[in-house]
């Protein structure tokens, strides 16, 4: 039987096996015609006989397959392989190997596709078989879990183990941990702004707050004594389980995608951002609450909050009216049956967010938003004055067991106007002190002036207060006051005056450096003086210079520099223990100027015993305020009685 009777018969189901003697005679198979056989027996292993006979019926091309001329057999083949019943001649002679050759790589084409085929389905069960057994062992966890609250894998324990260990490593207490004040005692230079702190929250209706002030004045501190005092009055709002949730400012930034907000809370979608597993596998979203929520019945401290974006400012607003915190997601479906009920209750109703808001800031009003300052009590901590340092200072030497004479705590004040930059100086001398005299913790130890310098070397500090201020009255010289944020400075302007070589042609030279609105007080100061002095200002060559080169921009510094050119004209000597301030009018009249309250501290600061400002300013500021002789003024001419030396 041929190969081809022999398939024909399989697939007709034949079951008669032929005796030996009654197969008919063949003649001998040549080399094509095995390897025509073989190319068919390659097509039986990739379709089985079946495959391959139906397809041979629809290509007609049965008959051709059952011939015994071997290109009849290869056009079987070729209208097989390429589905085309109509594809003929049968190739003769040599033709018939360029063909068979042809479908063969076809074949082999085939059969290697099959095997790659057979390696990913493979690799596809195996994978199908590894998930099953994984998913069949999660669900065994879970109801282990179920059964078991509490049980963690062996994976679990030794992370768990790991983070134990850890928490038994303690170094000491860390010195800013150890000095914070534990009292409103140890708040020093800031009891008006305590005192207003206090009464705005630990009344029946405490009110938002904004506090404005240099670094390391106390404002967090404050705020938290503040908090545990109010809670102890009856009055106040606040229970025993208040929070105080702090936060920085600079850190807090506004994602317009809402993806994540950890102030007021955000929604993580089941599909990219991961809800818990139980929700995310029903498609359900989940709110995730923020600090605002955190902080519900009690204070949301927010450091730094002239640092906070603008649009996160904004929507920060919308929570102090609502009082609540509202999520939004386009995956939220409300009949969803799967959503459970505080998931459903914080979409439709929100979360509680009902507290006081407290924000802190080293920057001026101009940077936080008007809307947020118009729905808050606004309190200014004062810059700290060197007797304040060294009363921060000796107390933080105490706590420490330090000895420290006070003339080196006076050092120290020398050095930094905050107070907690005054504590690390400290600090760093107390620590260089124990390295010096090998004495052990709890000890006693002299921290000496070389531990001071040695710190302040280090560090690269210098010293931030020169005195400036004598009882020598000079010409040509005069202390103006300038400020910058919360912290007032006084400005030195000097003035040399010769006549000129052409009366009338003389020249005015001043700071390119100064302002525009400087030079401008210049021009009217010379107005004045030719009022008052009777001498014109053109007839001399003048040069005023603001010693260090500052930028006055703007008109305070008016009256100063009217009466450092009367004095330099007229050669009257000017008090050096006197700082003005104060925009000059063309008329002579000493006009309001901002910023009084700080200018006060930047006198202090330089050893100025008199302050002279226009009077209009003198609501702005306490009589004697940092012991300072306070003069308002009206005229210039009143002015000058404050600002020149007795003649003698």
């Amino acid at each position: 039987m041929s190969f081809f009777d022999n398939i024909f018969k399989k697939f007709a189901g034949g079951q008669q096996q032929e005796s030996q003697a009654d197969a008919p005679a063949f003649p001998a198979l040549t080399d094509l015609d095995r390897e025509i056989n073989a190319v068919y027996a390659l097509l039986v292993d990739l379709w089985t006989t079946e495959r391959l006979v139906v397809q041979a019926g629809k290509m007609d091309a049965l008959q051709l397959m059952r011939s015994d001329e071997p290109g009849d057999r290869v056009l079987a083949l070729q209208r097989i392989l390429e589905q085309n019943p109509l594809a003929g001649p049968a190739p003769r002679g040599k033709d018939i190997g360029r063909v068979l050759t042809m479908l063969e790589e076809r074949v082999a084409d085939m059969v290697a596709r099959k095997s790659v085929e057979d390696k990913i389905e493979k690799k596809v069960s195996e994978k199908l078989e590894q998930d099953h057994a994984d998913y069949v062992e999660d669900i065994r966890r879970q109801v282990i879990k179920e059964e078991k609250p509490g049980i963690e894998s062996p994976h679990d324990k030794a992370k768990r183990e790991e983070l134990e260990k850890l928490e038994q490593v303690h170094l000491t207490q860390s010195v800013m941990e150890l000095l914070r004040p534990q009292s409103f005692g140890e708040i020093v230079g800031q009891e008006r702004a305590v005192k207003s702190l206090m009464a705005k929250l630990s009344s029946p209706y405490p009110q938002h707050l904004i506090l404005y002030g240099p670094p390391g004045v106390g404002k967090t501190t404050a705020a938290r004594l503040v908090l545990e005092a109010a809670k102890k009055k009856e009055s106040s709002p606040f229970n025993e389980e208040a929070p105080f949730v702090e936060t920085d400012g600079t850190t807090l930034r506004w994602d317009p995608r809402d993806i994540t907000n950890p102030l007021l809370g955000s929604v993580h979608d089941p599909i990219y951002q991961g809800a818990s597993k139980t929700l995310a596998d029903a498609g359900v979203p989940e709110p995730k609450p923020g600090l605002v929520t955190d902080a519900h019945g009690g204070i949301l401290f927010i450091d730094e909050i002239g640092e906070m974006d603008e649009m996160l400012q904004n929507k920060l607003l919308k929570v102090l009216e609502d009082k609540r915190a509202f999520f939004e997601s386009a995956y939220y479906d409300p009949e969803d049956p799967h959503v459970p009920p505080y998931i459903r209750k914080l979409f439709e109703e929100g979360a509680p967010a009902d507290f006081v808001l407290i924000g802190a800031t080293t920057r001026d009003a101009a940077h936080i938003n008007p809307a947020l300052r118009s729905r808050c009590a606004e309190i200014y901590f004062e810059p700290l004055t060197p007797k304040h340092i060294v009363q921060i200072v000796q107390n933080a030497a105490k706590k420490l067991g330090a000895e420290l004479p006070e003339e080196l705590a006076a050092l120290i004040s020398e050095y930094t106007i905050e107070g907690r930059k005054a504590i690390n100086i400290l600090a760093d001398a107390y620590s260089l002190a124990l390295e010096r005299t090998g004495a052990a913790k709890g000890e006693p130890v002299t921290i000496s002036k070389e531990d001071i310098y040695e710190v302040a070397q280090v560090s690269r500090l210098y010293q931030f207060v020169t005195k400036k201020a004598s009882d020598k009255a000079v010409k040509g010289h005069i202390f103006g006051l300038g400020v910058s944020g919360f912290l007032g400075s006084v400005i030195e302007i000097e003035a040399v005056a010769f006549p000129a070589h052409e009366k009338g042609k003389g020249t005015v030279r001043f700071n390119e450096t100064a302002g525009s609105m400087a030079k401008d007080s210049v021009f009217n100061a010379a107005s004045v003086l030719r009022k008052v002095t009777g001498e014109d200002l053109h007839d001399y060559d003048v040069h005023i210079n603001v010693i260090g080169g500052g930028n006055i921009d703007g008109p305070s510094a008016g009256t100063a520099i009217l009466a450092v050119l009367v004095s330099a004209v007229t050669g009257k000597k000017i008090r050096q223990d006197v700082a003005v301030t104060g925009e000059i009018s063309l008329a002579g009249r000493v006009r309001p100027v901002g910023g009084v309250f700080e200018k006060a501290y930047g006198a202090k600061q330089a050893g100025i015993k008199t302050m002279v400002i226009p009077k209009e300013n003198a609501k702005d500021i306490p009589e004697e305020h940092l012991g300072l002789s306070i003069h308002p003024v009206e005229t210039a001419e009143e002015a000058f009685e404050l600002i020149f030396a007795a003649e003698e």
